[in-house]
């Protein structure tokens, strides 16, 4: 879908005809705006900035040169916009933007950000501030700086609400692990595409094709980047902190069961010693024959001795565990 904004009658004009572009100039267009664009509204817009589109592959490549670049004709800039998702999540969509030498704004993506809807709104609203498409293409980072902002504030949320999990529960199931690796990868991501706005917004300050009034709003936009580093950095140290809490206690559960299984063995060790003594089959043993005779009741003593012994011994053990307070 193509969307041309258009300068008449003192005010923005919103048109989706790719017709338009052969009827107008320069001056007339403001911004082309093409989402998931067909092969006919690409060529047209094409032909109009007589210069090619990025592919997506070019969108998605990760030099700095592919970021940002000029040349003599434009100014071609590749970023990444956040896209929310359910659960909290969010997906990272390709954005490309050209600007022309006359300031008209060409932005392409294939998927639909409430940033453009946003800085539609602000250009609806007070259109006498984007006199050129440099102005938009700064509207679009601001808004999406202060959308960046909103995200880095959720998973805070979400590392504050997991660590106030790990610390009321007693055990640690692979969900909470689960949970960690999740917002260590979303907190990574946020990183990496922070550090991509921040150079985009260092090119631009060095830049001198862009509008005089322009420059001191980068000042603030790469103050706000740099605020935002520093949160995700916090968050990603604190992640490793709760990360270093849930395997402690891990290795804690698991050296208590096997501790549980240790003591176990330890107590029946003597009373296995002397089941395994009186069970060799030696023609000697003296115990067989310990009997009593009580009327015509006869007890033998050799086995109630042996229960008794396996008894003591074990009590024993228990009583020596708990006096060292192993148990």
């Amino acid at each position: 879908m193509l969307t041309i904004y258009l300068k008449q009658y003192n005010k923005i004009i919103r048109n989706a005809e790719p017709e338009l572009l052969d009827n107008l100039g320069y001056d007339d267009i403001l911004w082309l705006d093409l989402l998931s664009p067909s092969i006919k509204e690409q060529k047209a817009v094409e032909n109009f900035m007589e210069e090619s589109l990025q592919t997506r592959q070019q969108v998605e490549e990760i030099e700095s040169t592919s970021k940002y670049s000029e040349n003599e004709n434009s100014i071609i800039s590749n970023t990444n916009f956040f896209i929310p998702q359910p659960g909290g999540t969010f997906s990272v969509e390709p954005v490309s933007f050209i600007i022309s030498n006359e300031g008209v704004l060409v932005s392409q993506r294939t998927a639909e950000s409430r940033t453009f809807r946003e800085t539609e709104k602000r250009l609806q609203m007070n259109y006498r501030s984007y006199s050129t498409g440099y102005h938009i293409f700064i509207s679009l980072l601001e808004v999406r700086i202060d959308f960046d902002a909103d995200l880095v504030e959720l998973v805070a949320k979400q590392v504050a609400k997991l660590s106030k999990d790990i610390n009321t529960e007693d055990t640690i199931d692979k969900e909470v692990i689960h949970r960690i690796n999740a917002l260590q990868e979303s907190t990574m991501v946020l990183r990496e595409n922070f550090f991509d706005r921040q150079r985009i917004l260092s090119n631009i300050l060095r830049s001198e094709r862009f509008p005089n009034d322009i420059y001191p709003r980068l000042q603030l936009m790469i103050k706000d980047v740099n605020s935002l580093i520093n949160h995700a950095d916090f968050s990603s140290q604190r992640l490793d902190y709760i990360q270093d809490s849930a395997l402690g206690l891990i290795n804690i559960e698991q050296n208590e069961i096997v501790k549980i299984f240790s003591v176990a063995a330890v107590i029946f060790l003597p009373a296995t010693l002397i089941a395994s003594i009186y069970g060799m089959n030696f023609h000697f043993m003296p115990e067989l024959d310990w009997i009593w005779q009580v009327g015509d009741v006869t007890l033998p003593l050799g086995y109630i001795f042996a229960i008794g012994l396996m008894i003591l011994a074990s009590g024993l053990t228990i009583w020596f565990f708990r006096y060292k307070k192993w148990l």
